[in-house]
């Protein structure tokens, strides 16, 4: 048996489903196969619309639903309405995960449904907050349940000629802010403005962490001579974001250094 018959296996346990779908690969790659798998009449992909989801990825969603006949709806969440969340500990993600289950949970109960999340096994050994607010809400992890890696699901996805499968890990913007630094529309605006103008560039894997007025850059190893030769635009699209300075981290791309103030990982 493979690796994707297993999952199939797992999601024709399910009477219904409720696919929490980001866009990203792993809740892509989940949506598609349970789609797949079970029919849209049984299987529906909800989009959590909040200040933390760059405009740029919900119509990423919607045009993917519309690709592949997913069943899909947007619900706004209200983490950005939570004193935990804005004040952003080493928990904010909790925090997020529980309002992404207050609004999921009403539709998922409505057409008797589980909710399902893209985690894989890689997220298992990571500071994942968010997993444990699920967990408890009833949430299930069919990606770890079938034992599917990120690697693997990724080649999967390729084989299956899903165009998610080398998409740029885009975890979400609150991930950007420092652990302590108040979390904001203004802040998450203004990292959002100063990501989309440096992808118009052409710069498809980066963050821009945010220290206030500086920006912090990181790309992967491979394009730091890149920005060097462009960096007056560079420059240029990071302060659209509102920032006066502008840093590039010579380590490179890392998903959640920030956590290195906790002593974990994470996006």
């Amino acid at each position: 048996m493979t690796r994707l018959d297993s999952l199939r296996e797992v999601i024709e346990s399910f009477d219904r489903l409720v696919v929490a779908f980001s866009g990203g690969a792993d809740s892509a790659f989940l949506a598609w196969v349970a789609n797949d798998t079970l029919g849209s009449e049984r299987v529906m992909a909800v989009t959590a619309v909040s200040p933390s989801l760059a405009a740029d990825e919900r119509a990423d969603c919607a045009r993917l639903a519309r690709s592949w006949g997913l069943r899909w709806t947007e619900v706004a969440t209200d983490e950005m309405d939570r004193a935990a969340y804005q004040r952003n500990d080493g928990d904010r993600c909790y925090h997020c995960k529980d309002a992404l289950m207050d609004a999921m949970v009403p539709l998922a109960e409505e057409v008797e449904a589980t909710v399902v999340l893209g985690v894989n096994v890689d997220d298992l050994g990571e500071h994942r907050p968010g997993q444990h607010a699920a967990a408890r809400r009833g949430a299930r992890f069919p990606l770890v349940e079938a034992g599917f890696s990120k690697e693997e699901l990724r080649a999967t996805s390729q084989v299956l000629g899903l165009e998610t499968w080398d998409k740029p890990a885009a975890a979400c913007l609150a991930s950007r802010v420092p652990y302590g630094t108040t979390v904001t529309v203004g802040v998450l605006s203004s990292v959002e403005r100063a990501e989309a103008a440096l992808r118009r560039l052409g710069f498809a894997s980066l963050r821009v962490r945010h220290y206030e007025d500086v920006a912090r850059l990181e790309v992967p190893v491979g394009d730091l001579q890149r920005v060097l030769d462009r960096r007056l635009e560079v420059i240029e699209a990071v302060r659209r974001g509102g920032y006066r300075y502008v840093t590039v981290d010579l380590e490179g791309f890392r998903s959640g250094n920030l956590n290195a103030a906790l002593g974990t990982s994470a996006p």
